[in-house]
């Protein structure tokens, strides 16, 4: 049976990840900053499909917490098949209302610790048969967003850097996959602080976890590099690529502002 490690997974997407690879009956080892939330989760899963699930509380936005997450895995002896970075977050709104220690803090969690995981656990994802990284960027790595504009720019890193990697690893045992999910029915608005006018733009094109989870599971297992979900989104995708640079920030900024 498989074995999957999921960051961000008390909730939200993370969460849709786990029970969407809970259904394929993969066991599963669960990380986020919620111990009360990985609680429930677990045992949900574990009633449910009758699988195996650990989980860590920690939260990955710290220093040396993705060395604290791979000696955790050390210490229970598990080594993973499949490697889901998906803890990330956004602050909205202008750059300076944020003090430097928390635009540094979501360059850690969005970044440093997703590349720093990635490289501890891919050694161990080489010795598998079969293995697969599945990162969680956004439609946000398309395009310059003025007033989400940190959060952007890390999703675009995420694109890029899986992109390069899979090219890396391409012909190995290790799949790399990358999805972008457009606005999903989640907590990051109300932890990133989206204003009335980009809330009210989400609602229009919501869409629900599990949803995102089934296509992005499904586009990991078929080792597909890059995955926009959901046809409106692609549009937007595309269109960001077609039109000037300056009209399509200009609209953003106007979502946000």
């Amino acid at each position: 049976m498989k074995l999957a490690l999921i960051t961000g997974a008390s909730k939200g997407i993370g969460k849709a990840i786990a029970e969407e690879l809970a259904s394929r009956k993969c066991n599963l080892l669960l990380v986020a900053r919620s111990a009360e939330g990985l609680k429930a989760v677990a045992s949900e899963l574990q009633l449910r499909y009758a699988i195996e699930v650990e989980y860590l509380p920690l939260d990955l936005s710290a220093k040396g917490s993705p060395e604290k997450l791979f000696q955790w895995c050390e210490l229970l002896k598990k080594e993973i098949d499949v490697l889901v970075n998906n803890a990330g977050y956004g602050l909205s709104g202008s750059f300076t209302d944020y003090t430097p220690d928390e635009n540094s803090n979501l360059i850690q969690l969005n970044i440093i610790s997703l590349v720093r995981i990635t490289q501890l656990f891919l050694p161990a994802l080489r010795n598998q048969p079969q293995s697969h990284i599945l990162n969680i960027a956004s439609t946000a790595a398309y395009q310059a967003v003025p007033y989400l504009s940190l959060y952007a720019a890390s999703k675009s890193f995420v694109l890029n850097f899986s992109r390069g990697l899979s090219q890396e690893l391409r012909g190995s045992n290790v799949s790399v996959t990358c999805v972008s999910p457009g606005s999903t029915d989640t907590d990051f608005v109300i932890r990133a602080k989206i204003s009335h006018k980009g809330l009210k733009a989400a609602r229009k094109f919501n869409m629900q976890p599990g949803e995102v989870a089934n296509i992005a599971v499904q586009a990991m297992l078929d080792k597909k590099p890059e995955k926009i979900v959901g046809f409106v989104n692609k549009i937007g995708a595309f269109l960001a690529w077609l039109m000037p640079k300056n009209m399509v920030e200009k609209t953003a900024m106007k979502i946000y502002e």
